[in-house]
């Protein structure tokens, strides 16, 4: 059994092969600098309690896999679906987590939703989506369109 602490204290118990899921975890593992409870500083508990159920999930499907009473692929997929519909501000923090932690396939994954989130929109509207201060001149703005006229058609 593997104990992390998130950067407020909160603790979680995993098995071992959920851990190293996480190859940031799994590196610390292997190089002896895992102790009896792992902290992980830059990760809230919320956010840490997300990504150990990404990953728990996961497992489960490749365990599965192993013992043929294999959780189907579209069922993974729907599980997916319903796990990254998250407000912008959590979608955020778990591709920092993500990133953090090393768990690619939960990386591609949100950023594959950000991408979605914003094809078809415009400039305005995705800073209205994500709360982004337009810091530009209408001046700035007008060239900067000017000079990339080609992303824009």
């Amino acid at each position: 059994m593997i104990t992390l602490k998130s950067s407020d204290g909160e603790t979680f118990d995993l098995d071992e092969v959920v851990a190293v899921e996480m190859k940031t975890i799994k590196n610390m593992m292997e190089d002896g600098c895992a102790e009896s409870v792992i902290p992980v500083p830059n990760v809230e508990g919320k956010i840490l309690g997300k990504v150990i159920e990404y990953c728990k999930k996961h497992v489960k499907k490749s365990t599965a896999k192993a013992e043929e009473h294999s959780l189907s692929d579209a069922d993974l997929k729907a599980w997916d679906s319903d796990f990254i519909k998250l407000d912008p501000a959590t979608l955020f923090d778990l591709i920092r987590a993500a990133k953090h932690l090393d768990v690619n396939s939960l990386l591609d994954l949100l950023c594959q939703a950000v991408a979605d989130m914003i094809k078809g929109k415009s400039t305005e509207e995705i800073r209205n989506l994500f709360n982004i201060e337009n810091d530009f001149t209408p001046e700035e703005e007008q060239e900067i369109l000017r000079e990339n006229q080609w992303v824009f058609h």
